[in-house]
Order: structure tokens, then C-alpha cells, then sequence
């Protein structure tokens, strides 16, 4: 039996579950998420506790089963709490400023790079080189720190590039001459 599938989540107080077969909608002080589960899992809501029971023990289903589980309850912190990816830039000339909603930032090209803001995501900036992505779906807010972090990735020499705040980045030794 899957150790993550049969935890049980604990609803907390000011948020709202609403079950429409497969449809699972969250409502809570943040904002509201809906997600349409697999028919096979089964969600059962009773007394501000859920249980995800699966059918058998078919390989997809015990994967399914976890799965289900850990994505609910995102859903239910985001709602709740929200989350939160801190990066910062490393390097000399390397900077983020907040254009409107969007971000402009200088990695060291001939151009500055944008990034567009996306509905759901908010950022702030810290300074001149520290970034927070915030929102209420963890997948989102996890896809968008990573497409900034993928315009220039740390390098392994100097470790100059955009990193996640509690990232270390492995360094190699230069040359010896």
C-alpha cells in the first residue's frame, strides 16, 4: 500500500472542498483551484478529513494513488498558505528589476530579458539581485522559477548565473598553470 496514497488530509479551517465527481474544486483565502482527477481513484470526503482509496494494485493505479494524494493536498496548502521560490543572481552586472508585473532582467547579455507576467504569479523583488515567485499553484510557481533560472543556469567555475536561494552549486577547479 502506497505510504504517501493512504495518509489522510486534514482539511483546515477556511477552506472548501467541493467534489463534482472527478472534479475536485478548493476554495480557501487565497484564491480558488479546481483539478479534474482520475475516475479510477477514489476521493471521500467525511468530517474535514479526505481518504484516496484505489480500486486494485495495478502499476499505474499504485502510482496514481500517490500522485493523487500529494496533488490534492498542494491544493489545499495553496489555498491556504501559498507558495514561495526564492532565486538570486550571482555575478557582477547581473540584475532584476520589476517592470509592471513582469520582471526585466541583466544576465550579461546584449539585451535585457524579459519575462512576461503570468496570471496566478506574482514577484517580488528584493535589492537588486534577489527574486521571490509566488502563487497558489505549486506547479506553476515551481514551472515559472525554473524558466527564469533556465535563462542563464549557475556555471560551475565562478558561479555566476540565476540559482535557487537554497541551492549550492558544485564548483570545479579552474586551470593550473
Amino acid at each position: 500500500m502506497s505510504r504517501v496514497g493512504r495518509k489522510v488530509i486534514t482539511i483546515p479551517s477556511g477552506v472548501e472542498l467541493k467534489q463534482d465527481g472527478n472534479k475536485i474544486t478548493v476554495k480557501g483565502p487565497k484564491g480558488q483551484l479546481e483539478r479534474e482527477f482520475n475516475p479510477e481513484i477514489t476521493v471521500k470526503v467525511d468530517n474535514g478529513d479526505i481518504n484516496i482509496t484505489r480500486p486494485n494494485d495495478l502499476p499505474n493505479i499504485r502510482a496514481l494513488h500517490g500522485t493523487t494524494r500529494a496533488v490534492l493536498n498542494n491544493m489545499i496548502v495553496g489555498v491556504s498558505q501559498g507558495f514561495e521560490k526564492k532565486l538570486e543572481l550571482v555575478g557582477v552586472g547581473y540584475r532584476v528589476q520589476a517592470a509592471g508585473k513582469g520582471l526585466t532582467l541583466s544576465l550579461g547579455f546584449s539585451h535585457p530579458v524579459e519575462i512576461e507576467p503570468v496570471e496566478g504569479i506574482t514577484f517580488k523583488v528584493d535589492g537588486n539581485t534577489k527574486i521571490s515567485v509566488e502563487g497558489i499553484n505549486k506547479e506553476l510557481v515551481g514551472q515559472i522559477a525554473a524558466n527564469i533560472r533556465a535563462k542563464r543556469p549557475p556555471e560551475p567555475y565562478k558561479g555566476k548565473g540565476v540559482k535557487y536561494a537554497d541551492e549550492q552549486i558544485r564548483r570545479k577547479e579552474g586551470k593550473k598553470g
